[in-house]
């Protein structure tokens, strides 16, 4: 890679960003595509958040990707929000157009396309069953209500965040039925009408913990299991999804995804097909 004067420079904004797998696959998209570009790591903590943003248009940066913590307090120092990251209420990528700063959230557009090509599974009418209520879970009710689903349930341990959100969003999709539960041993029982699909939103895996659980227990047979979660071994919910002979999916297609559109966003073109998905090799330390 040759940087001059003229190179466009995209990059990250996250505390901590040292570990991101986002350098690794943008530039080897940036290079397969022969563009003079290049992506870079910005440590950035929450008191410098607003002047790192303001440097986006004094440096001329095209654009930069948010990760923790972020995604939310950037949606008030941008001067415009896209809609699907207005309702989601957190943004992933800022894209600079003439030194005016719009924010998107490409991770609703990253988990539609990891579930086609990692799964197979096209959410129309299916009923899904969301674990956590957060800003993950934001995302991924907004992508699974725009893209048409019959039911969406959403566990969490605290129950009046799940009720909040059903209240928010079943007034914006009516044609989604909703529902809560206790994210506990009680969710077996309640949810009785087993699910399509199980999206893992929580950080629940990450350190080799699980539920708890047979969370799984909640699917149908056929069924299929989304971790947002990626680590270099699969999670303990993964694992015992497999035993059960589920399809199961981590959530590196969904990093892969969601770095494509925002690749797009920036650049006006698509990267070459699976780039991306080929450069996330977890046998590195993440």
């Amino acid at each position: 890679m040759q940087v001059s004067g003229k190179t466009v420079v995209v990059g990250i904004f996250g505390d901590p960003v040292a570990h991101s797998l986002s350098p690794r696959m943008q530039n080897a998209a940036i290079q397969a595509s022969g563009l003079d570009a290049v992506y870079v790591p910005f440590h950035v903590t929450a008191a410098q958040l607003c002047d790192a943003v303001k440097s986006i248009r004094a440096m001329s940066i095209r654009g930069v990707n948010l990760t923790i913590p972020h995604k939310e307090a950037s949606c008030d120092l941008v001067d415009e929000l896209d809609a699907s990251a207005q309702m989601i209420g957190a943004i992933n990528t800022i894209v600079n157009d003439n030194g005016r700063l719009k924010g998107y959230n490409t991770d609703s557009l990253g988990l539609l396309k990891a579930l086609k090509q990692e799964l197979g599974c096209d959410v129309a009418g299916k009923r899904v069953l969301l674990l956590g209520a957060g800003g993950a879970c934001r995302a991924a009710l907004v992508a699974l209500c725009q893209a048409k689903v019959a039911w969406v349930g959403i566990a969490n341990r605290t129950r009046n965040r799940s009720q909040q959100l059903i209240e928010e969003f079943s007034a914006k999709f009516s044609g989604t039925a909703f529902a809560e539960y206790e994210l506990g041993s009680s969710l077996l029982s309640s949810c009785y009408e087993p699910v399509d699909l199980l999206v893992n939103t929580t950080s629940v895996g990450l350190k080799g913990e699980d539920f708890g659980f047979l969370v799984v227990d909640c699917l149908k047979p056929g069924g299929a299991v989304f971790d947002m979660v990626y680590t270099p071994e699969p999670t303990m919910l993964l694992n015992q999804a497999r035993k059960r002979g589920l399809a199961t999916a981590d959530g590196l297609g969904m990093l892969a995804a969601q770095g494509e559109a925002a690749f797009a966003l920036w650049f006006g073109q698509s990267p070459e097909p699976l780039v991306m998905r080929r450069a996330l090799n977890l046998s590195d330390e993440i």
